[in-house]
C-alpha cells in the first residue's frame, strides 16, 4: 500500500473508536485512545492512536494533533513501564507497507522490553487470549494510577 493516499474509514482502528470493534482499553481522552495489541510483541504491549483525526501516518497529521498524541504515548510509556515493571520501553510508529504499517491509521506502539528478554518480530505474534489481555490491562492500568500520583 502507497505511503501517501486517502484515508480508509474501514480501518480496525476507525472501528474500535466507534465501538464497533471492541478492545482492551487503557487509557482514554478526547483526543486519544490508547488499548492492548491482540497481538502483543510483549506482554503490555499498547496502541496509541488518534481519535478525531483521520490520519493515515505520521506525515499528515498536525503537529498540534501530533502534540496531544505523543504527550498520551508519554503518559501510557510511563504506566506501562511501572505496571508491568519493565526495565526498558520501546516506543515504535511505522509508516507505510515497507516500514510494516499494517493498519493505516497513525498509531504508536509501546512495548515493554526487560534485559535478556527478546520481543516478537512485528507482524510475527500470535493471538492473546482475553483471559490474558484482561489481566495485563489491569497491570497496565495500575501503572496509570502511579502515574497520576
Amino acid at each position: 500500500m502507497s505511503l501517501l493516499g486517502d484515508y480508509e474509514d474501514g480501518n480496525v482502528f476507525c472501528q474500535i473508536i466507534r465501538h464497533v470493534e471492541p478492545c482492551f482499553k487503557i487509557y482514554e481522552d478526547e483526543a486519544t485512545l490508547a488499548f492492548l495489541d491482540i497481538y502483543p510483541q510483549a506482554e503490555g504491549h499498547t496502541l496509541v492512536i488518534p481519535k478525531n483525526v483521520r490520519s493515515r501516518n505520521i506525515l499528515d497529521i498536525s503537529h498540534e494533533q501530533l502534540g496531544l498524541l505523543t504527550k498520551t504515548v508519554q503518559l501510557v510509556a510511563r504506566a506501562v513501564t511501572i505496571g508491568m515493571r519493565s526495565d526498558g520501553v520501546e516506543v515504535q510508529q511505522l509508516n507505510g507497507s515497507a516500514a510494516g504499517q499494517t493498519v493505516f491509521h497513525l498509531h504508536f506502539h509501546v512495548i515493554p522490553r526487560r534485559h535478556g528478554i527478546p520481543v516478537t518480530p512485528h507482524g510475527h505474534a500470535k493471538r492473546a487470549s482475553e483471559n490474558e489481555l484482561r489481566i495485563v490491562s489491569a497491570r497496565v492500568r495500575s501503572g496509570l494510577v502511579d502515574v497520576a500520583h
